[in-house]
């Protein structure tokens, strides 16, 4: 995307999502698509869901008309919209008719390949395409996992692409602002009170979008691997240590739940917008973390990011002790 062209482009994402989460959003409650409340879930309201679609569509949108005027990136960006209509394709199916873990894993495996096979194509280097592929598939159910409250998995979403944005080179940069626009669009329907959730379809997209971005800026050489995981720090550490403590406790990790830490404190008694803007405010901590270490020589920017990965992993169970106690 040329720079001449950013603005009203990006203006045009912003719109597009809008207009396609209201259009999203009316036929979700024609089709009576609702996320019922209930034990498992941390809402009090029946909402529509699906609205992740209007996102989706934006960024599609965006690559067709990069590939129209760029047509040297039409090939690879044909590949990645293959991949991200599979991961969204099987979200949007799961919001119509939930489908067992498998299926949708292998779908979220396949994309992967994709993307994988994209850095390989790019590189030469198959170890890095191996990683892209894995980070997609890690990605797409870690945002699928901490997409419960309204605004969480949007703005978080929305700050780390403004972090690429800030950090990786112009191409990938502009990307990363497709990404914010669409996302920018979605986010009045559903924060601070939710009118509608994005939905399997939506939050598993902006995992695979977000691992392309990072898989970009891995071949770019824009940054170490460690600091471009920053931006992304609150959702790995919840979702990871969440996940492990259910797998030691010999759970069923892949049933729902409200163990998360963001459940946890909705629980406690603290509403939606205050957990967000708590996310928001750490994530945000991030961005600017995320910038000034790509201004450190080695191992300085590795070490700020570790040392961010420890204290982000502290807080946690800081907060999940305290919301426990609350909760008794």
């Amino acid at each position: 995307m040329q720079p001449v062209w950013m603005i009203p482009g990006l203006l045009s994402v912003f719109v597009v999502a809008a207009l396609l989460t209201a259009l999203a959003r009316g036929y979700a409650l024609r089709r009576q698509l609702l996320d019922q409340p209930g034990e498992r879930r941390s809402h009090a309201v029946a909402t529509p869901r699906g609205g992740g679609i209007a996102i989706v569509a934006s960024q599609l949108l965006a690559c067709l008309c990069i590939g129209v005027l760029s047509p040297a990136a039409a090939p690879p960006l044909a590949v990645f919209s293959a991949g991200l209509l599979l991961v969204a394709g099987i979200g949007w199916w799961d919001d119509h008719r939930p489908l067992p873990a498998l299926p949708r894993l292998a779908v979220h495996a396949l994309a992967g390949m994709l993307l994988g096979g994209l850095v390989w194509h790019g590189t030469g280097d198959l170890l890095l395409g191996g990683f892209s592929a894995l980070l997609a598939i890690g990605l797409v159910n870690v945002w699928n996992f901490m997409d419960g409250i309204d605004g969480l998995a949007a703005t978080q979403a929305l700050l780390a692409a403004l972090a690429y944005a800030l950090v990786l080179p112009a191409p990938v940069a502009a990307l990363a602002l497709v990404l914010a626009a669409g996302v920018g669009g979605f986010i009045p329907f559903n924060f601070p009170r939710a009118r509608i959730f994005m939905g399997d379809v939506g939050s598993g997209a902006l995992g695979y979008l977000l691992a392309a971005l990072v898989a970009l800026g891995l071949v770019s050489h824009s940054a170490p691997l460690a600091v471009l995981l920053i931006p992304l720090a609150a959702f790995l550490v919840d979702a990871g240590l969440t996940l492990a403590g259910r797998i030691l406790r010999g759970e069923r990790w892949m049933e729902a739940h409200t163990q998360h830490l963001y459940q946890r404190w909705v629980k406690a008694g603290h509403s939606h917008v205050t957990v967000t803007l708590g996310y928001a405010l750490f994530g945000a901590a991030g961005v600017v973390l995320t910038v000034v270490s790509v201004r450190l020589p080695s191992p300085w920017s590795q070490l700020a990011a570790i040392a961010w990965a420890a204290a982000a992993a502290g807080l946690w169970f800081v907060l999940r002790n305290k919301s426990i106690n609350r909760e008794g």
